[in-house]
């Protein structure tokens, strides 16, 4: 993928509607909240979601 694509919102990507549907070790799902949340995808398949613990406007 090297386009620009929409990860949240009606325009969603089909990947990202499927990755954010993994939910964190929270135990949350859902949008991406923001660039820096992370989903790593092994070779076996699986997927872990890491989300920033550091808010957006955090200075």
């Amino acid at each position: 993928m090297f386009d620009k694509v929409a990860v949240n919102g009606p325009a969603r990507h089909p990947l990202f509607a499927a990755l954010t549907q993994v939910p964190d070790a929270a135990g949350e799902a859902g949008d991406v909240r923001w660039n820096f949340g992370k989903f790593l995808l092994t070779p076996a398949g699986d997927v872990h979601r890491f989300r920033s613990g550091v808010e957006p406007l955090a200075p």
